[in-house]
């Protein structure tokens, strides 16, 4: 009989125990200004941050919690009018720290809300979240003007079937095969990038007669799930990111990668790959959750690649075995949106609608740049921070 999980992660965390002792990360050093290199080493945040603390502003609107871990919900708020508010920017805020506490945060039928106005809205998250004055909204190097079905802004990327089915036909023509498992679609927004997402919005403008929902998974849960000398184990670790897919899409349709900065200095050049932290601090809650997962993960730096394979094997694992830490989101109108901290959640789109006769999904995605990621040694848990507040 094959080894489980839990045994396999077991032999490999005994093969590298030594290393336990002996690893640790650079310290942070001042930014400099001029543009970094594609590829950083990450650091440990040496200067803690209190996390940041709600005001109440939000309270008075209706909203739920949809799931005990992830996902909250507002009923009946019209974003366009919080954006225009007197008080507008204590709502922002708020709402920024509940999309940090909750993962993702879901409004309907914001029909008054357009592409200006969403890019308005995920922007000043950030910027009243406290994110360097250098981070703006992300180009994608890929989904971007340059494309068929791209739009005109090059800081909203156009969520579109019908795009994807040109761009990568391969990838889609193997998900309409006999497909087992949907494991590889996991992922959080543009890591391959050295300064990558805090919050990204997408506003769906097009839907499929049914199908096309998309799930949610939280990274602190899928942290608070392993022991804790496994947990000290992770965060003395880095891995590599990096979507080699996207220049592979490029050249075979004959098209150049966005190489110019996409909305940071330090987002630039052809070469889409970056080093980061496999435990994040989400500066936000102060709260970990594991980073290192999804498909622009390629690897966890310094270790045997067997050894990287299994624990990144396990971390998706973890996710797909667990749907009491995912959410799933229906999508039922025009101009539904969902919110979500790419720090600390992952997602992934459902393709079943595909070839099925059921029409085309199309959506209008801002994402927001925030800090390079780090590992703040202070910093805890979701699941202690919150015992705390109790206690």
């Amino acid at each position: 009989m094959a080894p489980s999980v839990s045994e396999t992660v077991s032999q490999v965390t005994d093969e590298i125990h030594e290393k336990i002792a002996t690893k640790s990360l650079p310290v942070q050093t001042e930014a400099k200004e001029e543009a970094a290199p594609a590829v950083q080493t990450p650091s440990v945040e040496t200067q803690h941050k209190e996390p940041l603390k709600l005001s109440g502003a939000l309270d008075h609107f209706e909203s739920f919690d949809v799931t005990p871990v992830i996902g909250r919900e507002f009923v009946g708020v019209n974003l366009a009018k919080w954006l225009k508010a007197p008080n507008s920017d204590e709502l922002i805020r708020d709402l920024a720290i509940t999309i940090s506490q909750r993962g993702v945060v879901f409004f309907r039928k914001q029909d008054d809300v357009t592409n200006d106005l969403q890019k308005e809205l995920v922007q000043r998250l950030g910027q009243l979240s406290g994110k360097p004055s250098t981070s703006g909204l992300h180009i994608h190097p890929v989904s971007n003007s340059g494309r068929e079905l791209g739009g005109k802004d090059d800081e909203i990327s156009v969520i579109s079937s019908e795009q994807a089915k040109k761009i990568y036909r391969d990838k889609l023509l193997f998900q309409t095969e006999k497909k087992q498992s949907g494991k590889e679609g996991w992922h959080s927004d543009i890591t391959f990038e050295p300064v990558p997402s805090d919050y990204a919005l997408l506003r769906l403008t097009q839907l499929p007669k049914t199908g096309g929902d998309t799930l949610w998974a939280s990274g602190y849960e899928v942290y608070d799930r392993i022991s804790t000398p496994v947990q000290k184990f992770l965060e003395s670790l880095t891995a590599t990111y990096a979507q080699p897919k996207f220049n592979e899409a490029a050249e075979k349709n004959g098209f150049k990668i966005y190489s110019a900065p996409r909305g940071a200095p330090e987002n630039v050049g052809e070469v889409l790959e970056a080093v980061h932290p496999v435990v994040r601090t989400n500066p936000v809650t102060g709260w970990k959750s594991i980073f290192a997962l999804g498909h622009h993960v390629q690897r966890i730096n310094d270790l045997v690649e067997g050894e990287s394979s299994a624990l990144l094997k396990w971390f998706v694992r973890l996710v797909v075995d667990n749907h009491d830490l995912q959410v799933r989101h229906r999508w039922q109108n025009a101009n539904d949106l969902a919110i979500w901290d790419n720090r600390s959640v992952y997602h992934v789109a459902t393709p079943d609608y595909l070839d099925q006769d059921l029409g085309e999904r199309t959506g209008q995605r801002a994402v927001s740049l925030g800090e390079r990621p780090y590992f703040d040694p202070q910093s805890t848990g979701r699941r202690e921070a919150l015992a705390k507040e109790k206690a």
